[in-house]
Formats: C-alpha cells, sequence, structure tokens
C-alpha cells in the first residue's frame, strides 16, 4: 500500500470519528464525544504525516504525535498546537474519574473538524 492510500484510509476513519462524536455529542455523551474526537484527530494527524512525509509513528507518548506534526510541514505545524489542546483531554475523557464538561466536549469537536478539514487540504494537495 502506498503512503497516499494508507493516507486516504486514515482520512476516512478520521471523518468516521468525527461523525461518531458528532452524535454522541448530540446525545449528550461527553466523554465518547470527547474520545471519539480525539481519535479522529489522531487519524487526521497520519493522514497529515503520511501525504507530507511519506509516513507516520504510532506511539503511546502523545508528545511524540505534536511533535511530529510540527515537523512534517507548514500545514502540520500550524494544526501541532490544536492536536496538542485535544490530546490534553484525553485523560480525563478515557481514564479520569471526572467527566468532561460540555464546553471542553463541544470544544473538542471543533478542534477534530479543524484537525480534518487541513487533513483533507493536505490529502488533496492544498495544503
Amino acid at each position: 500500500m502506498t503512503a497516499s492510500e494508507e493516507a486516504q484510509l486514515h482520512l476516512s476513519k478520521a471523518r468516521e470519528f468525527l461523525d461518531a462524536a458528532e452524535v454522541n455529542r448530540d446525545r449528550k455523551l461527553y466523554n465518547a464525544t470527547t474520545s471519539d474526537a480525539i481519535i479522529s484527530a489522531i487519524n487526521s494527524k497520519d493522514a497529515i504525516c503520511l501525504a507530507l512525509t511519506g509516513r507516520t509513528n504510532k506511539s503511546d507518548h502523545h508528545v511524540d504525535a505534536v511533535s511530529e506534526l510540527k515537523r512534517a510541514g507548514p500545514a502540520g505545524a500550524a494544526l501541532s498546537p490544536t492536536l496538542s489542546r485535544l490530546l490534553k483531554l484525553k485523560t480525563r475523557s478515557q481514564y479520569a474519574p471526572l467527566s468532561v464538561a460540555p464546553s471542553h466536549a463541544n470544544k473538542a469537536v471543533d478542534w477534530a473538524l479543524r484537525m480534518f478539514t487541513g487533513a483533507q487540504n493536505v490529502v488533496a494537495g492544498r495544503g
């Protein structure tokens, strides 16, 4: 599989999780909303990196994902703060006893949409 084909697959997965985040937000499931938004953004990061550099790294350390995106080029660097903000919500949405506030879940969806739109542009050669 080529890097371009893999980027398209990650972009499709990013859209799927973004759609799930929006559905979960409508159902007031704010932890699931935020978690889905984060997964969407990670897939968007993978699509961007694959499109711009031909590869993406898989790491358990989220700082690595932000750094990788930042190094991918100007489009990735512009989106790296957005990914960083989203990843800061991961522990609360997935592991912590306290839940994500509705306002943070709404921001998470907005940020994931920004990541997805950026990834679409990069994969299409417009970014």
